[in-house]
């Protein structure tokens, strides 16, 4: 089925397809999956205009003072906003925004770690495979392997 979708369509929409199924034989975690959206179903208007701004802004290194400082909140009081209304902190939401961005590189373009770390954010290699691999179980060479037409026509 999804060698049609991506026949018929194209390879982003097939990857999008398998992982709204989460069709892998082999998997052991869902991770890998998860399709990161944003958590916005929520009121605080000050939160939602800094998901964007972060959302916009994700190559940069976000300094939650600075943020909540845009919205002239309190940092403590802000930080508790946030996590109230996406169940994360302002460095998770952070992360998981930078790592899905690296997931569109990983699938898109034949640039290597490093590019797509920087492309990202990130500055510190160890860190970044540290929480790609947290957040989608997966090392980004391995989630390159998985999930990029790229990589299957050079090792084809």
């Amino acid at each position: 089925m999804l060698y049609l979708v991506e026949k018929f369509t194209d390879r982003e929409t097939a990857v999008l397809i398998s992982k709204f199924f989460a069709i892998d034989i082999d998997r052991d975690s869902q991770s890998a999956f998860i399709l990161f959206n944003g958590q916005k179903d929520h009121n605080d208007e000050e939160v939602k205009q800094a998901q964007e701004y972060i959302e916009q802004n994700f190559e940069e290194k976000i300094n939650v003072e600075n943020l909540a400082g845009k919205f002239a909140v309190g940092r403590r009081s802000f930080e508790r906003r946030f996590k109230k209304a996406t169940n994360n902190s302002i460095i998770e939401y952070a992360q998981r925004v930078k790592i899905e961005a690296a997931k569109r590189e990983f699938e898109r373009s034949a640039k290597n770690v490093n590019e797509v770390m920087f492309d990202v954010g990130y500055s510190d290699n160890k860190a970044f495979r540290s929480v790609f691999k947290k957040i989608t179980g997966l090392t980004p060479v391995e989630y390159r392997k998985k999930f990029s037409k790229i990589a299957e026509s050079a090792g084809a």
